[in-house]
């Protein structure tokens, strides 16, 4: 009987495209999800005899082989059977046959080939059928990645726009983001930010053959998307200088980062920060099948030598003395966490996963952070893989201010110890509104089981004895503290204070504000005000000084005053970052020697309306409106808006704005076209050379074309 070929193979892209949710990846090949079977039909040079079996083989990565589960070798069946791959038919029409494929899931993900032969020609090489793509299956309740919910597997998976919130704990600001997860070329991209890792160049087939865990999976991720060891994805930049790159701002979303690294031939996309590392990876980790979100804590610790406190020196202004202070505590600081389970841990550490790829501390001696179990952070388990003390500082560490003295003593000054890890906060799932997950990495602050938690976290750190032995802490200068001496609190002082704007503070007018002082006894006490501020970058590192200026207070029995301040515009407006962020200090050097830091964290506000001018339907235009007002109380000219949103458009707009006469409102309508149905986030900016971005989102709920 003659041989029989495979004359053309129909990979059923539609169906198996809906049943696997991959349907919106657009390329060329079939993308399908581990744990779960696919089908495909096969024309045949001539109908099978019933003795006759086809054997398939998939293979993926260089030198494919059965030992490194990189390579699988079934035959078809009429049950689908075994752990491994397995092919069943399931339907025969003379010379059509119809196959449904099965990986296990545990499989390797990547891209495979797939061949076949005949049972009956050992001798006769096989025929490629063709590449398809296999992701994490977050569906699959036998795959590591599983999330029960399908509300969340839409956030977590598909949604492919989201939000980052930003600013200070006080004022915290929503940003859109374009994940971009289904545009054209970000599977590849994904899939070749795992081949350009050093583990996969050093030894790839050992590399791909690990690709089945997405613990291995997102820590190499965690790495490849910052550019410190390696040519990733992003080069981070803190400095506020953002020449020969893209400021950190002006990103909207992934797509563009991840595109422009390609078409660069992996040279690193300048420039990044924390909220950038974070909507990259969100972007990668979805686009591989692992559900993802991005977390922002606010006030958030860079413990350099895990102590568990963020020692600042400061002068007699309560200025940061940089020379000496080694740690730092942010603003706010963005990172993403993943579902998925802890094979090497234990169920009880199974769920969310912090991962961090901005660049702060060396983990391995990789620039890396995570996974660490959510649940380890929050019962102190800091001793568990990975990075857990760096993770558990960012949201526990107590934050100590130190006063630096020019005989280079130093004297604790008292401050709110606990103001690090507020306010931790995602994007809620099907809606723009913000979550405060805090209970989630912590026990209510101040609480016994909060404390209890802290001190376990120290135990393990410092491995103290129950004999009481004090541990040496290294500090800036080669100083040295014991580490009890740290947690001892600072002597609270008989007056409080507080900083309390005026007025709301807009972005090209003046800073109005006050410090209001309270004697809290019976007695008149004399106070010494030195009052500081600067421009800061949102790490609080000062810019520049914009306030420097002392005051003798009188403060009789039970008195409260208060001290106006006001900062003009052209005192700030040369030295204002894009972060639009400015920090007061006022360091209270009270009678009897005692002393209070007062701080306050201010972010300039702005102006911007987004409106849709009707019902948004695919393939039929909309107009948009877009309400700015000029901030300054001068003219400016050269403004734009900047455009972008997956599934409105192509690649980003840029619609000129006209002279704008000082504080004008102004409005400006452009027509956008969906492509797509259902919700969808439409990000406008308006961008001028005299002030920083001003950024909006609105979401569009796109119906299906009638």
């Amino acid at each position: 009987m003659a041989g029989i070929r495979v004359t053309k193979v129909d990979w059923q892209r539609s169906s198996n495209g809906a049943a696997h949710h991959t349907q919106e990846y657009p390329c060329p090949e079939l993308v399908v999800r581990r744990g779960q079977s696919f089908s495909l039909t096969l024309e045949l040079s001539r109908a099978p005899d019933c003795e006759e079996t086809f054997i398939f083989m998939v293979e993926t990565g260089p030198r494919a082989s059965e030992a490194l589960h990189t390579k699988a070798v079934f035959q078809t069946s009429e049950l689908e059977l075994g752990e491994g791959w397995t092919a069943a038919k399931e339907a025969q029409m003379e010379n059509t046959l119809t196959v449904s494929l099965a990986s296990p899931p545990n499989a390797v993900i990547g891209r495979y080939l797939l061949s076949i032969r005949l049972s009956s020609h050992r001798k006769h090489s096989n025929r490629r059928l063709g590449e398809f793509v296999l992701l994490f299956n977050p569906w699959c309740a036998e795959d590591d990645v599983f999330l029960a919910s399908e509300e969340e597997r839409q956030e977590y998976v598909l949604n492919d726009s989201g939000i980052i919130f930003r600013g200070v704990e006080k004022h915290i600001r929503a940003q859109g983001w374009n994940y971009g997860q289904f545009e054209e070329d970000i599977l590849n991209i994904c899939l070749s930010i795992l081949d350009r890792s050093p583990g996969h160049q050093n030894n790839p087939a050992t590399d791909v053959s690990c690709r089945h865990d997405p613990i291995y999976v997102t820590r190499v991720i965690s790495a490849m998307v910052n550019s410190n060891n390696d040519r990733g994805v992003v080069q981070g930049q803190w400095q506020g200088k953002y020449d020969g790159g893209t400021s950190p701002l002006h990103w909207r979303g992934s797509v563009a980062i991840l595109q422009k690294w390609l078409k660069g031939r992996y040279k690193p996309v300048k420039y990044g920060q924390c909220w950038v590392f974070a909507g990259v990876m969100c972007t990668v980790l979805r686009c591989l099948g692992i559900a993802t979100r991005v977390v922002s804590n606010f006030n958030s610790a860079h413990d350099t030598d895990q102590n568990l406190s963020v020692d600042k020196y400061v002068d007699s202004f309560g200025r940061t003395l940089e020379d000496l202070t080694e740690d730092s505590m942010w603003n706010f600081h963005v990172w993403n966490e993943s579902w998925f389970a802890r094979q090497d841990l234990g169920p009880s550490y199974n769920g969310w996963q912090v991962l961090d790829a901005t660049p702060q501390e060396e983990s391995e001696g990789v620039f890396r952070c995570g996974p660490a179990s959510v649940t380890a952070i929050r019962e102190g388990d800091v001793h568990l893989a990975h990075d857990g003390p760096f993770v558990f500082a960012e949201v526990n560490a107590d934050y100590i201010t130190w006063l630096w003295h020019e005989d280079e003593s130093r004297e604790r000054v008292y401050s709110n110890t606990k103001k690090i890890g507020r306010c931790i906060s995602t994007k809620a799932v099907g809606s723009d509104s913000r979550v405060d997950i805090t209970d989630l990495y912590k026990y209510p602050e101040g609480s016994r089981k909060e404390r209890q938690v802290y001190s376990k976290a120290v135990k393990r750190l410092f491995s103290l004895k129950a004999s009481g032995r004090r541990t040496w802490i290294r500090r800036a200068g080669g100083r040295c503290l014991w580490h009890d001496d740290l947690l001892e609190p600072a002597t609270k002082p008989s007056i409080t204070g507080k900083f309390k704007l005026l007025e709301p503070p807009m972005l090209g007018h003046d800073l109005r504000l006050a410090l209001c002082l309270a004697n809290l006894t019976s007695r008149v006490q004399q106070v010494r005000v030195n009052l500081s501020g600067a421009t800061i970058l949102y790490t609080r590192k000062p810019v520049a000084e914009i306030l420097h200026e002392s005051h003798a207070v009188r403060l009789g029995r039970q008195e409260e005053k208060r001290i106006p301040i006001t900062i003009s515009y052209s005192k700030y407006k040369e030295d204002l970052t894009e972060d639009k962020k400015i920090l007061l200090a006022a360091m209270c050097l009270v009678t009897k020697g005692e002393k209070l830091l007062v701080e306050k964290d201010i972010t300039l506000e702005d102006f911007i309306t987004i409106k849709v001018l009707g019902p948004a339907m695919v393939g039929v235009a909309v107009t948009v409106e877009v309400t700015v007002v000029n901030p300054l109380l001068e003219r400016v000219k050269d403004c734009a808006l900047m455009v972008e949103g997956s599934g409105f458009l192509q690649e980003q707009l840029s619609i000129d704005v006209p002279t704008l006469e000082p504080q004008e409102r102004a409005s400006v309508q452009f027509d956008i076209t969906p492509s797509k149905s259902g919700p969808r986030q439409l990000q406008v900016d308006l961008v001028s050379p005299h002030f920083p971005d001003i950024k909006g989102f609105v979401i569009i709920h796109v119906a299906t074309a009638k």
